[in-house]
């Protein structure tokens, strides 16, 4: 909820950026359009915050990876690895 009311109220916003930049003020915002982003959600709809790895016997998938960070992390590219090696040796 707290994501929705930053949305809805610049000062609100600005105050929760300030934790991070203190010199931060109104003045440092301009209006521009909204941006879309695709996320995953669970059976119930439930949004799922995190990577997400599902896989079948042909394909293992990473799911709503969110950030170019994620991505790329070499994490998730060990685990890909290790299924992957798993499926290979047997």
């Amino acid at each position: 909820m707290g994501e929705y009311w930053r949305s809805f109220n610049k000062h609100a916003l600005i105050h929760a950026m300030q934790r991070l930049v203190p010199e931060i003020t109104l003045k440092d915002f301009h209006s521009t359009g909204a941006g879309v982003r695709a996320q995953a959600c669970d059976r119930r709809g439930g949004l799922i915050d995190d990577f997400l790895i599902r896989e079948n016997k042909w394909v293992i998938n990473v799911l709503n990876a969110p950030s170019p960070a994620a991505t790329a992390s070499l994490a998730i590219g060990e685990t890909i690895a290790e299924l992957a090696l798993k499926r290979v040796n047997n």
